[in-house]
């Protein structure tokens, strides 16, 4: 009996082992091609080989990998991609075209707080001394905004005095080149006549008097103006002050509304970049002082008057790179061809020009370093598109913002690792 039994549960097991392989052999997508399968309700019918040609139906259509229909298929690959950079390169436009609209609606909140970011990377080591001291922060920050307001203030009053003081004789002087200007036409290879003469100068009368009007509503835009100067000169002292006293609680504030895995990133950048701006006013308030003391030499050695506005104007047009001191030097050649002639100005002309020459081969690049270099037309084209957005002010804020911009770009792309922030908390996972 225990013979038969065995013999029976060795059958049973057979019977189903094959019944097993039946049925996996009908489901298997992978069977081999050219056997058709067997017709049951998970596999109605017969099934065609992978390679089979079915009459009648068209075959599908060969998908690309960053395709998603058969019209992206037979577009050139070329044209997809010029498609894919244009309407990305539109989005972008239109994001910046938004961004100037909005910069240029609130412009005289803007330029004040640039202002004070270039006020805070100057007067910020002066800050850090006194922190050094150990004088508190908000003492150190009063303590400097004082001094530099009184150092402000001082240097205005000395040039408005001097000013005031060589104004009539300048006058008298510059009646006396327009008489020496009219008897060089009349003398001169033009060889006017008195009618001639008094005719253009009749237009001249003329198209002032027709102008009145626009200078009269200049004269009358002029106090919006002032009270606009006046708001923002309050705003920008208030922003300094707190720049220079809370920046770094104000940047990690902004950092913390980042994305956690952006922070660090974020954050090694802005200080890359707030480095740059600190060693960029530096330089440019180290390399205008060089200039106007260049050319404040010359204006002295020639006696030529306003020697020191002369010198403080070239000292402010040297924040516009390469071309403010020039702008501001041609001011002065003017005052000495008014009031000594031109073999003078010819020498203050050079002076300028050689003083031209040694900052932009000597100073810039000794001074500058190579962390705030930037291209000259990259320069120039940053103060073109400054002017025509904001003027002189945008003029000021251009180069230093393409330095900042610069110098946080390539700290973004770089692929390195920042290093840890001095105040961060790292805290240790338990063991298991």
């Amino acid at each position: 009996m225990s013979r038969f039994e065995a013999l029976r549960g060795r059958l049973r097991r057979a019977y189903e082992s094959g019944r097993d392989s039946a049925r996996a052999g009908r489901v298997d997508p992978d069977h081999a091609p050219g056997e058709a399968g067997v017709a049951s309700p998970s596999s109605p019918g017969p099934v065609a080989p992978a390679a089979a040609t079915v009459v009648g139906v068209e075959p599908p259509a060969v998908m690309h990998a960053t395709t998603t229909s058969r019209d992206d298929v037979e577009v050139p690959h070329a044209l997809r991609i010029a498609g894919a950079w244009s309407w990305r390169l539109i989005v972008v436009g239109i994001v910046t075209w938004a961004l100037l609209k909005i910069i240029g609606t609130i412009s005289i909140v803007i330029i004040p707080l640039a202002v004070a970011l270039l006020l805070s990377a100057l007067l910020a080591p002066a800050v850090g001394w006194l922190l050094h001291a150990r004088l508190p922060r908000s003492l150190a920050t009063g303590v400097v905004m004082v001094a530099g307001l009184v150092a402000v203030i001082g240097t205005l009053t000395l040039v408005v005095n001097e000013f005031i003081q060589g104004v009539p004789e300048l006058s008298e002087k510059s009646s006396q080149g327009v008489r020496q200007i009219q008897d060089w036409l009349k003398t001169g290879p033009l060889h006017l006549s008195d009618s001639q003469l008094n005719r253009y100068i009749d237009e001249a009368q003329g198209w002032i008097n027709g102008n009145t009007s626009k200078f009269t509503s200049g004269a009358l835009s002029t106090a919006a103006t002032l009270a606009e100067v006046l708001t923002g000169t309050v705003l920008v002292l208030f922003a300094t002050f707190f720049f220079l006293r809370d920046g770094n609680r104000i940047w990690r504030f902004l950092v913390r509304l980042l994305p956690v895995k952006a922070r660090w990133k974020v954050d090694d950048a802005g200080r890359a970049s707030w480095a740059t701006l600190g060693a960029y006013v530096r330089a440019t308030v180290l390399v205008a002082f060089i200039d106007a003391v260049g050319i404040g030499i010359f204006l002295v050695i020639f006696h030529v008057p306003f020697a020191f506005p002369l010198a403080a104007l070239v000292f402010l047009g040297a924040f516009i790179p390469i071309v403010g001191a020039t702008l501001s030097g041609v001011v002065a050649v003017l005052v000495a061809l008014v009031d000594s002639g031109p073999v003078t100005a010819l020498i203050i002309l050079g002076a300028v020009i050689g003083v031209q020459q040694v900052e932009g081969h000597v100073l810039q690049p000794l001074i500058m370093g190579r962390a705030v270099a930037i291209h000259p037309l990259a320069v120039i084209i940053g103060i073109a598109a400054g002017v025509v957005l904001a003027g002189i002010a945008g003029a000021l804020v251009a180069v230093p913002l393409i330095a900042v911009l610069n110098t946080a770009v390539r700290r973004l792309a770089a692929r390195t690792v920042p290093d840890t922030p001095p105040d961060a908390v790292v805290v240790a996972s338990q063991a298991p």
